[in-house]
């Protein structure tokens, strides 16, 4: 491809909307544009990347076993409805209607499009298992679209599904398919790990994420530095000693005077006491029910935990209207002591053994001092309901914890029956029993992708591909189009490096040398070869590989073969 030719608009400047670096590279670089908030137009620039990132997505899936399909974008409203999630899903699902007047989903996901295709079709064991996936847009109406690819409302999306006949079968396409995701972003040239997650909206019973990491990463991840755990902070087990000790109350429990003090820093500082020995109340709405959460002071509430260690759907913190209503206090006061006996009551593990802690009086500018469990305070349910910190032990192996940033490229779930029962996707048995479908869904952010790639690859000039989603692999750079020499010299390295199928990038614009430099250095591709005052001096031409700086010369009639070699 000629640069001349080719529609390829970079930027000097930053643009005032791009916050972090890989939003800014791809509108410099010349790969995206935006239309409106969260919707972006790939360049033909990013479009090469975006579909490298394809092409390794598909051999991948089809070496595991899956078949490709497209599915409509447009989804009717009565198949969401079969599911439960056309209520559920939120005001990220754009909802619109027909001239008919019927309901319809722009398509965030397809679990229930993809469900009611194999129920109609798979009818026995003998169709089983089954692995389905697209490449595909999908819609979700961000709140807040932000960060360019990173966190749009139009997105291209890889997403599979697998029906098998029982669990131990889904296990096994779980891990085919586990091992396929490890493959891809390996093959994408990414540093990743995946990791435990939650299975948030699309439901199920155990999932993995893959995150890509990144200082800039919105997810954090917890580590472990000896052995391969790894798992988002939402899901990450925080372990609490089995053996407890014979801890008995030594204080009375005494009301005292803490004037305008709410929350935990200064009501500590006031009483002259650490952090964790104070127990925040906290009031939160669960399924329309008042929830009580405690916790110690220098600990924070896990919402995800709480959520699934009581079996809700819906969780957030009570207004302070509430709050005033359930505890006689406004929000910074609450405390257990004297709460209604009817009130669900969930105390993080690490206070079962606290003696003699501070917590609010349920009154205006009063906290209590001195209080107990079974003394002052009936004993509550306990769980892990807090965040893991890198104070606590691996759950795996007890070594040590390191939190790190993470951008999720791919998120895998072991659906169960969650969608087959609700929808009546079913198959006979050997023994002609009616059964419902195990699935499993498995995703992957394609534009998201290559921005985490960007994210984890570039220096002050600009972004470092890796060679295997780079746009081109090759950049010739003539520096004097003017010079006869020059050209020939540029035109056979380029007509030789095309006829290996190595994809080049022949810069034969009229421009001076620094600009050709900045913009190659900008779209990143992984070499760059100058044609320049060296092949008259000496017949020779530089290659220079973009990741670590080197160059080096080489004749000019070694140039196609000494290229394919670095390659």
């Amino acid at each position: 491809m000629r640069y001349s030719r080719f529609f390829l608009p970079t930027l000097k400047e930053v643009p005032a909307e791009a916050e972090i670096i890989s939003h800014k590279l791809l509108l410099r670089a010349g790969m995206i544009r935006k239309l409106a908030s969260g919707l972006y137009s790939y360049l033909p620039l990013g479009l090469r990347s975006l579909r490298k990132i394809e092409g390794i997505i598909r051999e991948e899936m089809n070496r595991a076993g899956a078949q490709e399909v497209l599915l409509p974008l447009v989804q009717p409203a009565e198949l969401w409805q079969e599911s439960g999630r056309w209520d559920r899903y939120g005001k990220e699902l754009l909802r619109l209607k027909d001239r008919h007047q019927r309901a319809y989903g722009l398509g965030p996901t397809h679990e229930e499009v993809i469900t009611d295709l194999v129920r109609r079709e798979v009818k026995s064991y003998r169709d089983l298992p089954l692995n389905l996936y697209q490449i595909q847009t999908k819609f979700r109406d961000e709140i807040r679209p932000r960060f360019g690819l990173m966190r749009g409302r139009e997105f291209i999306m890889k997403d599979a599904y697998s029906f098998d006949v029982d669990d131990e079968a889904l296990e096994e396409t779980y891990q085919a398919m586990y091992q396929a995701y490890c493959r891809i972003f390996e093959r994408c040239g990414l540093n990743f790990r995946p990791v435990e997650a939650d299975t948030g909206s699309i439901g199920g019973h155990a999932s993995h994420e893959f995150m890509v990491l990144a200082d800039t990463g919105e997810d954090q991840i917890a580590c472990c530095t000896s052995c391969d755990y790894a798992a988002n902070v939402e899901l990450a087990e925080v372990i609490h000693p089995s053996d407890h000790p014979d801890v008995r109350p030594s204080r009375p429990m005494t009301k005292v005077n803490t004037p305008g003090r709410r929350s935990v820093r200064e009501v500590t500082e006031f009483l002259g006491i650490s952090s964790d020995q104070l127990v925040k109340t906290l009031i939160l709405i669960g399924d329309g029910r008042p929830v009580v959460a405690l916790l110690r002071g220098d600990h924070e509430l896990n919402e995800v935990k709480l959520r699934r260690s009581l079996g809700l759907e819906d969780l957030d913190l009570a207004d302070s209207d509430t709050v005033q209503r359930i505890t006689g206090a406004p929000i910074g006061f609450a405390g257990p002591v004297g709460l209604p006996g009817d009130l669900k009551i969930i105390a993080d593990q690490d206070l079962f053994d606290l003696t003699d802690f501070v917590t609010g009086a349920n009154e205006v500018d009063a906290h209590y001092t001195g209080v107990n469990w079974d003394r002052d305070v009936p004993r509550p349910e306990f769980a892990d309901i807090r965040f893991i910190t890198e104070k606590d032990p691996c759950p795996r192996c007890g070594g040590e914890i390191e939190l790190r940033r993470g951008i999720e490229v791919g998120h895998i779930f072991k659906l169960g029956t969650k969608y087959s029962e609700a929808m009546g996707a079913t198959y006979l048995d050997a023994d002609g029993r009616e059964r419902p479908i195990v699935m499993g869904c498995y995703g992957i952010g394609v534009g998201r992708t290559l921005a985490a790639a960007i994210e984890q690859n570039h220096d002050r000039n600009g972004i470092v591909f890796p060679r295997h989603i780079a746009p081109f692999e090759v950049i010739i750079s003539p520096l004097n189009v003017k010079d006869a020499l020059i050209v020939e010299a540029a035109e056979d390295i380029y007509n030789g490096l095309m006829a290996q199928g190595i994809e080049t990038l022949l810069d034969d614009r009229r421009e001076r040398p620094g600009v050709k430099f900045k913009d190659a250095d900008l779209i990143g591709i992984p070499l760059r070869i100058t044609v320049g005052k060296r092949l008259k001096e000496k017949n020779e031409v530089e290659i220079m590989d973009r990741a670590t700086g080197k160059t080096i010369s080489v004749p000019r009639d070694r140039a196609v073969e000494k290229t394919s070699e670095m390659l």
